[in-house]
């Protein structure tokens, strides 16, 4: 009976160390973001990510997601994977502002011509070294852009700088709030999801944002005047990674982190962002909105001398803080050349 009994007790213990090995070798990362949970950003890339290293890994890693800003606000998800908090965040790098200065040159006027564009060009001077140390507390695996961004107003349609005129439009970032106050804006700072319920309860007058962010965020519901003043603005978001995260993988896992990081999600995520632009304006359309396109965008003679003097406001001020601006924007620029449009 002893014996028995100590045979079904090691048997126990031996199912129970497979049991403990079997669940070692499965590593679960969150990975936080400010999206919802049914937008396509979500669906689309991340979780296609998400699901991408499922595969590649043979189950061995595990991406939870977390959006909506469950495990941190917009402006904390940067924080939040340097930190720990998540192990992987994708967020707006100009929700924390003055952190990324040279990778925000992207976002100046003229820059990026679509999604596709920018995120070939924010990907490519990141790979090419030229954003120095703006990354050292995590370990990215993808930047991106949206498409360009525009102008979407509740009461009233903006045809020149003077429409804007005291009209207090949401932006993201401290470059488009430059670009604002030049056109005679006052800009209000705060993260997209915010914006909603701000236009509901006339906080803001209107919001600049690409088409997808006002089909992400059901913001046509509230903006039916849209003003397209071509190459105004866009803007950069990253994927990143907590270094203690990444450096506690073993070997094999490490190695589809970095087969799955760099330009092919970067390009993934511009295509996506750029179907969006397209279903959000045909949304806005369908609605019966109001649209008004500035014949010749950034160039245009009523808007061009704002956006070129907000831009050479920003690249000075950076050059004064000892950044090379100026080189990261003459490489921008030639990128923008030769990057898919």
């Amino acid at each position: 009976m002893k014996k028995s009994m100590l045979t079904a007790g090691l048997l126990l213990l031996a199912a129970a160390g497979t049991s403990v090995n079997a669940s070692a070798r499965e590593t679960t990362l969150r990975f936080g973001h400010f999206f919802p949970a049914v937008s396509a950003a979500n669906k689309e890339v991340f979780q296609a990510w998400a699901d991408k290293i499922a595969e590649a890994s043979n189950g061995e890693l595990k991406v939870d997601m977390y959006p909506s800003s469950t495990l941190a606000k917009p402006n904390a998800l940067y924080d939040a994977a340097a930190n720990g908090i998540t192990d992987i965040s994708a967020t707006v790098l100009g929700y924390t502002a003055n952190r990324f200065p040279l990778t925000q040159i992207v976002e100046l006027p003229g820059v990026a011509k679509s999604a596709a564009n920018g995120s070939c060009i924010v990907e490519s001077l990141f790979e090419e070294g030229l954003f120095g140390k703006e990354y050292k507390d995590t370990k990215p695996l993808f930047l991106f852009t949206h498409g360009p961004g525009h102008i979407h107003t509740a009461n009233k349609q903006v045809k020149k700088p003077e429409d804007l005129a005291g009209l207090r439009i949401r932006r993201p970032s401290s470059v488009v709030a430059t670009l604002l106050e030049g056109l005679g804006a006052q800009p209000v700072g705060m993260p997209a999801p915010e914006s909603y319920q701000s236009l509901q309860n006339g906080v803001i007058d209107g919001v600049s944002l690409p088409y997808e962010g006002e089909l992400t965020f059901r913001l046509n519901e509230l903006t039916p005047y849209h003003t397209e003043v071509g190459g105004l603005y866009t803007l950069s978001f990253i994927v990143t990674m907590n270094k203690r995260t990444y450096n506690r993988l073993p070997a094999n896992l490490k190695k589809v982190i970095d087969e799955n990081s760099g330009m092919s999600w970067s390009e993934t995520a511009g295509k996506v962002f750029d179907e969006l632009d397209t279903k959000g304006k045909a949304q806005a359309v369908e609605m019966g909105h109001e649209f008004y396109v500035v014949e010749g965008g950034g160039n245009n003679p009523d808007w061009k001398p704002v956006l070129d003097k907000a831009t050479e406001q920003y690249l000075s001020e950076l050059e004064k803080k000892r950044l090379p601006a100026r080189k990261v924007y003459a490489r921008a620029k030639e990128l923008s050349q030769s990057c898919p449009m």
